[in-house]
């Protein structure tokens, strides 16, 4: 049986209708999440004009940085985008009086109180969502009054919950915490995750590696290749005393693992990562020395595609899904 926030397909607007949906205003309930080094204006824009959800991901940008991608994302799409927002991020009243500047309608936030900003962001008439790793935190956000959360399981990539919880059975604990509508992340990549996650209580999804092996990331073409060639078993969570962070394993990782074996302390390994770590992997294409950050989801990732070819496949598998179990009933 489907959960009352299901949701249905309106096929004279072509176009998906749940609480999502209605939410954001968009077509399909699949939103691209805001990485580091790779979501910049030209993916958002994509992804929104695509009929899914653009996020700019401000935690790797100078607040005039951000306020370039925010001006160049108007002028690439009339449809709604939004940018993720790092509650840690040193500028971070900056930021949020850029978003507010250029009425930007849609914030995502994460690793942070989002007790901080999420009034204020709403009385400017910015719809938030805030990414959580546990149902404990769900509750929070709901009491902090954001209007979505998203269930991110420890499949994914980047910064990631300690409690290591997966996400098929961390969106059907946070379903049955909260009310408020439910996004689901980590190790999404298909239309059949996509309705596997949805069956067992979210209404929308979001994804990140599909979107970094795009012609329009702003990751490094090294980084990306690295991603496509990447097996099952070629990521790991490592860091966990210090900032839990999914990375793609090279020689850096390997540095870090025999570090954590030798018991180095927090101060020790924060000296090890030093300062720019993921801009170096990321952003720069040094593949040995840099982090790369990436979910379990690239072992199914075989090759670089326009955004738009991703929503369309994406969303294309999850109606004809639908379709089946329809006919089967």
């Amino acid at each position: 049986m489907l959960h009352p926030y299901f949701g249905k397909f309106s096929l004279d607007k072509n176009r998906y209708e749940n609480r999502i949906t209605e939410l954001f205003n968009i077509q399909y309930p699949v939103i691209q999440a805001g990485m580091i080094w790779a979501s910049g204006w030209r993916l958002a824009s994509a992804v929104s004009n695509a009929g899914g959800l653009g996020l700019l991901g401000a935690g790797s940008m100078y607040p005039e940085i951000l306020n370039e991608h925010i001006i160049k994302s108007k002028a690439a799409t009339q449809k709604p985008f939004g940018v993720n927002l790092p509650l840690l991020y040193p500028d971070i009243d900056k930021h949020i009086d850029t978003i507010i500047k250029h009425q930007v309608p849609i914030v995502f936030t994460s690793a942070g109180n989002p007790k901080t900003w999420t009034k204020t962001l709403q009385e400017n008439g910015i719809k938030v969502a805030h990414v959580v790793s546990s149902s404990k935190f769900a509750l929070k956000c709901q009491d902090a009054g954001v209007n979505a959360i998203v269930a991110e399981g420890f499949e994914a990539g980047g910064h990631n919950g300690r409690e290591e919880t997966t996400t098929l059975c961390l969106v059907p604990l946070v379903r049955q915490t909260i009310d408020i509508p439910l996004i689901a992340a980590g190790g999404i990549g298909s239309g059949a995750s996509m309705f596997a996650t949805m069956i067992l209580g979210a209404e929308g999804v979001q994804i990140g590696s599909r979107f970094v092996a795009t012609p329009e990331a702003s990751s490094h073409a090294l980084f990306k290749q690295k991603i496509i060639e990447a097996q099952e078993g070629d990521t790991e969570l490592v860091l966990k005393s210090l900032t839990p962070v999914r990375l793609l394993k090279n020689k850096f990782f390997q540095q870090v693992k025999e570090a954590e074996s030798n018991g180095l302390s927090i101060e020790e390994l924060d000296k090890l990562l030093g300062k720019g770590r993921a801009k170096k992997g990321m952003f720069e294409g040094n593949e040995l020395e840099g982090e790369l950050e990436i979910g379990q989801i690239s072992a199914s990732i075989s090759k670089i595609k326009p955004a738009a070819e991703i929503v369309e496949e994406i969303w294309t598998d999850f109606k004809g899904i639908f379709s089946q179990l329809k006919e089967m009933s």
